[in-house]
């Protein structure tokens, strides 16, 4: 997540921002471009549940604070690495509970980060087969014009 509104960080241009009940808010619109989600995304994650309930002002515009910014940057992060979003919204649930259930949000978590090892693990493996396509090709420019690659065998 960009700087900009992560809590306790601040960048140079520093947002204009409201506060409500001495809290900073921002708009969806700073929110969105913070974080990367559409305004559309932002309140589809409202409505599914994977964002708490957000302020509203006076006028009923929604408001977040810096405690749903943190969050949103905590979703980006499962959501860019893959996880679905009922396991998001599980993970989510698991958060805003009030008896303690740690143990519960490392299992999640650790499950989830199996997942992306293998990922990286698989995309390792894709990695190696580009590289030797790349090997490959860099040996077909070596290879002078108007010879072939039987010839060059033969020659050696």
């Amino acid at each position: 997540m960009p700087p900009s509104l992560v809590p306790g960080v601040r960048s140079t241009s520093s947002p204009r921002c409201d506060r409500i009940d001495g809290v900073t808010v921002y708009t969806p619109g700073q929110v969105a471009e913070e974080t990367g989600f559409s305004l559309d995304t932002l309140r589809y994650y409202e409505r599914i549940g994977l964002l708490r309930r957000v302020r509203r002002n006076a006028a009923g515009q929604r408001r977040f604070t810096e405690d749903d910014v943190s969050w949103l940057g905590m979703v980006r992060c499962l959501r860019d690495t893959g996880m679905p979003i009922a396991e998001m919204r599980r993970f989510a649930e698991l958060v805003w509970q009030d008896e303690p259930n740690v143990k519960d949000r490392i299992a999640v978590l650790e499950r989830h980060d199996r997942k992306v090892e293998e990922q990286i693990a698989e995309l390792r493996r894709q990695q190696d087969v580009i590289k030797r396509k790349i090997a490959y090709y860099r040996g077909v420019l070596a290879i002078p014009d108007g010879v072939t690659a039987q010839d060059r065998e033969s020659a050696s």
